[in-house]
C-alpha cells in the first residue's frame, strides 16, 4: 500500500469513498456527514493546498482518503477541556478520513494514522489532533486503541459539536 498526496484525478473515488462512508454513518445513525459536507468543493480545495491524501493498494485502487495537515485548524484554537502540547507549538491535524466499503475492518485506518505520525516525527512535530462526532464510537475507539488522548469538545466552523483527540508522537 503507498500513501500519496491526491490529485484532481483521484477526485472522483474519494467523493465515492465519501459517498459511501455518509451513507455508512447514515445507517449506524450518527449525524456526521449528513448536511453536504464534505463535498467536492472541499475535496478540491485540499488538493490545492496538497493535504488531500489518497491510499493506493497493491492493484492500483483508491481504498482510503484523508485529509491532513500541519497547518493550525482555527476550530481547534477554543476548546472545552485542553491539548496536552500547547496550542502555539505545531502540530499535524487528521480530517476527512474514510475507508472503501470494501476494505473496512482490515487496519487500513491505522495503517494511515501512522503514517502521519512518521510524517510528523520526521518534521519533529509532536502532536496529531483529531475530531469526531459524539456517536462515531469506531473512530473513538481507534484512536484510543493508538494512544490518542481525550481532550475536550470543540465546535466545527458549522457549530456542530465534536470529541477531540491528540496525540503526542514523541
Amino acid at each position: 500500500m503507498r500513501l500519496h498526496h491526491s490529485t484532481s484525478s483521484n477526485i472522483h473515488n474519494i467523493l465515492q469513498i465519501i459517498n459511501d462512508a455518509k451513507v455508512y454513518l447514515k445507517s449506524q445513525e450518527i449525524d456526521q456527514w449528513q448536511n453536504g459536507y464534505p463535498n467536492q468543493a472541499q475535496i478540491e480545495k485540499d488538493i490545492t493546498k496538497n493535504e488531500s491524501y489518497v491510499l493506493i493498494n497493491d492493484v492500483n485502487e483508491v481504498i482510503a482518503t484523508s485529509m491532513f495537515s500541519i497547518r493550525p485548524e482555527p476550530t481547534y484554537k477554543v476548546i472545552d477541556g485542553k491539548w496536552k502540547i500547547k496550542e502555539s507549538e505545531k502540530y499535524g491535524v487528521i480530517h476527512r478520513l474514510a475507508i472503501d466499503k470494501n476494505h473496512r475492518n482490515k487496519g487500513i485506518a491505522s495503517f494511515i494514522l501512522n503514517e502521519f505520525h512518521q510524517q510528523l516525527n520526521k518534521q519533529h512535530i509532536r502532536s496529531l489532533k483529531i475530531d469526531t462526532h459524539e456517536d462515531n464510537h469506531e473512530m473513538q475507539y481507534l484512536v484510543k486503541k493508538l494512544g490518542y488522548v481525550y481532550c475536550g469538545i470543540i465546535f466545527t466552523e458549522y457549530n456542530a459539536k465534536r470529541l477531540a483527540f491528540e496525540k503526542v508522537i514523541f
